[in-house]
C-alpha cells in the first residue's frame, strides 16, 4: 500500500458495494431484490394475463383482422416477458434461504411447471399460431392448438398467481416481524 493513503481510505479502496451494504443485502436479500422480484413477477403476470385475455376477447367478439394482429403481436410480447420472468427466478433464488420451507417451498415447486408449461407448450404453440394466422389459416388444428395454449396459459396464470399471493403474504410476515 502506498505510504500516501490513510488505512482508512484504503480499507475502502476496493471494497464492492455488497461488502459495504448493510447486512441483509451482503447476503443478496437487499432492498433492490425485495423491489425488483415483485416488479419482474407481476409483468410477467399481467403480459400473460393480456396475452390471454386478448386472445379470448379477439377470438369471441373480434374479426378475423384482429385474431391475426392478437396471434402476431404476441411472440413479440416475448421480449418483455421472457425477460421479466428469468428476473422473477433470479431474484426469487437469490433472495430465498437453504433449505427452504413452508411458502417459499410451494413457490420453488410451483416453478419448473411454470417453465416446463412456458417452453414446452406455450411459446411453440404461440409461434405456431402466429404463422398460421398470418397465412389465414384457422382450421381444425388452429383450434385445437389454440385451445391447449389457452388452457396452458389459464394453468400458468394460476400458478403465478399463486407465487404472488404467497409471495405477498411472505412479504407481510417480513414486515410483522421487523
Amino acid at each position: 500500500m502506498p505510504a500516501s493513503r490513510s488505512p482508512d481510505v484504503s480499507s475502502r479502496i476496493g471494497r464492492s458495494a455488497m461488502e459495504q451494504a448493510p447486512h441483509d443485502a451482503s447476503r443478496g436479500r437487499g432492498p433492490v431484490l425485495r423491489i425488483l422480484h415483485p416488479v419482474a413477477g407481476t409483468i410477467a403476470l399481467m403480459t400473460i394475463l393480456t396475452f390471454w385475455l386478448s386472445t379470448v376477447f379477439s377470438e369471441l367478439l373480434g374479426s378475423q383482422a384482429a385474431v391475426v394482429a392478437v396471434k402476431l403481436a404476441i411472440p413479440w410480447g416475448f421480449l418483455l416477458l421472457i425477460p421479466a420472468l428469468a428476473t422473477t427466478v433470479a431474484t426469487g433464488f437469490r433472495m430465498t434461504r437453504a433449505p427452504s420451507r413452508g411458502l417459499v417451498s410451494a413457490k420453488i415447486r410451483r416453478m419448473p411447471f411454470i417453465g416446463a408449461n412456458g417452453l414446452l407448450v406455450l411459446i411453440p404453440s404461440a409461434l405456431y399460431l402466429a404463422a398460421k394466422a398470418d397465412e389465414g389459416v384457422f382450421d381444425a388444428v388452429f383450434v385445437t392448438v389454440q385451445a391447449v395454449e389457452l388452457t396452458a396459459g389459464a394453468i400458468n396464470i394460476v400458478l403465478l398467481g399463486l407465487n404472488m399471493r404467497d409471495g405477498l403474504k411472505l412479504g407481510r410476515r417480513r414486515a410483522a416481524r421487523q
